[in-house]
């Protein structure tokens, strides 16, 4: 049997005269025999190694104590599931237009086609890219930026602006007019391939460039890439109609036909959300970005002569009352945050006590929301929708969110946020401008501060 002792009865290792630095194997020695001493740590590795982190850490009087129930509630509708692909922000939008759109079809269960607006996203993410390549081809391939435009070339993560520039070109569509196929729900390969040729073709346009092609060989350049990537895309994700027949019977069984119809008909017939009226906040905490001041992200983006990517950034309590009062008037909320902390996925619940990392490890994890973003610990990587509050005495104390990852979690794929969650990993919400204070509706036309395209709060959801 080994006699154990508090860490404080291990002698301290003596330095042996080596650089410092070093783990030496007296300093290693002493790190094991602290461990094997401290009879807690070796209760929590039985534990941990028996069960898993996530289950030994959580607090289960929290746990049981956050209920479920909401004052407002929005939702009798089931959820999506984007399976194993990145598109929570088009799935995010696409539930926030279906909220109006069920209403004016008569239809409970209704999809918009989330493999219609990936396909064009990726088409415009495409030519995007290659106008950077263009425009960056007098820097050197090292270069910080030139380096993060190819590291982080099509994924399929995206912000409030990116999916409203792709409605308001493409349109939207009924899910039956284009369905999902293998690789929209698992894009892994696809996106594989797609990297590779945008990879290599940098490499060529550069090559042009720097040969001192013209513009119309440049653009020539440019349409040949652009044809290999539809091609790609219609082999992975079919071809998106250009008009269609829309039949339907709604739930009091009538029947209703309209069509042929193009998808930017179908988006102005059925898409009863004024997007041009929304406007995006975050919740940026770092003092050197001001609140009340429009931010932006260089060179993030999807369609050329699109709207660039903006945001207002204003404090986590405004955000949190305008959000709770777009629902209480009957409006689901977009919304985008850093989704994995202090979540129990089965459960479908969030809270920032949930999980005592702390406890089980007897070390101080805790950050602020500042130092966080700062030093890289969190920023946003997904986005979902606002469709319950729980409001007591004009404050909202829990949130019911509408996620997409499918029905097996939470409340068949409905979740429960804490308000103590929104505080410290909710990061942006789309709300109509109108809403705002008149101090911040005055700053949505002021010229933008622009933060660099690897700042986080450029991330994508």
């Amino acid at each position: 049997m080994t006699t154990t002792a508090s860490p404080a009865q291990v002698p301290v290792v003596e330095s042996t005269g080596e650089a410092p630095g070093i783990l030496t194997p007296e300093v290693l020695q002493g790190l094991a025999q602290s461990f094997v001493a401290d009879a807690e740590a070796v209760r929590m590795q039985n534990a941990v190694t028996r069960a898993g982190i996530d289950q030994v850490a959580v607090n289960r009087t929290r746990q049981v104590s956050l209920s479920t129930t909401m004052s407002h509630r929005l939702d009798n509708w089931t959820v999506a599931n984007q399976k194993k692909s990145g598109r929570c922000w088009l799935f995010a939008a696409l539930n926030l237009f279906r909220f109006g759109t069920r209403e004016k079809l008569g239809l409970k269960q209704f999809e918009f086609s989330q493999n219609h607006a990936m396909f064009w996203d990726k088409l415009e993410r495409v030519n995007y890219f290659l106008a950077d390549v263009v425009a960056t081809a007098d820097q050197a391939v090292d270069d910080r930026l030139v380096s993060f435009l190819l590291a982080e070339v099509m994924g399929d993560g995206g912000q409030w602006n990116m999916a409203m520039n792709v409605f308001r070109k493409h349109g939207v569509v009924p899910k039956e007019a284009m369905p999902e196929t293998e690789s929209s729900s698992s894009t892994g390969l696809m996106n594989s391939s797609l990297r590779t040729l945008l990879r290599r073709s940098a490499g060529t346009l550069r090559g042009l460039v720097a040969d001192g092609a013209d513009g119309p060989t440049l653009a020539e350049a440019r349409r040949s890439v652009l044809a290999d990537a539809h091609r790609i895309l219609a082999i992975h994700l079919g071809t998106p109609p250009t008009s269609f027949d829309w039949e339907w019977r709604d739930d009091h069984d009538v029947f209703h036909r309209d069509g042929p119809v193009t998808p930017q008909e179908f988006f102005a017939r059925y898409v009863t959300i004024p997007v041009d009226e929304y406007v995006c906040l975050v919740d940026d905490p770092r003092p050197e970005h001001p609140k009340g001041r429009m931010l932006t992200i260089e060179h993030l983006g999807n369609v050329v002569g699109g709207e660039k990517v903006l945001y207002l950034n204003t404090e986590i309590a405004l955000m949190k009352k305008l959000a709770m009062d777009a629902i209480v008037a009957g409006e689901p909320v977009w919304f985008g945050c850093d989704v994995a902390p202090q979540m129990l996925r089965k459960d479908g619940i969030w809270a920032t006590d949930l999980l005592d990392f702390n406890g089980v490890y007897g070390t101080d994890l805790d950050m602020t929301k500042e130092n966080r973003v700062r030093f890289g610990e969190s920023l946003m990587t997904h986005a979902m929708l606002l469709t319950g509050v729980d409001v007591v005495d004009g404050v909202p104390r829990r949130w019911r969110v509408e996620n997409s990852w499918g029905d097996e979690n939470g409340d068949k794929g409905f979740y429960t946020m804490d308000d103590s969650w929104f505080d410290e990993y909710v990061f942006e919400v789309a709300v109509r401008d109108a809403a705002l204070p008149a101090e911040y509706r005055a700053a949505l036309g002021t010229e933008p501060l622009a933060l660099p395209a690897w700042d986080p709060m450029g991330a994508l959801a």
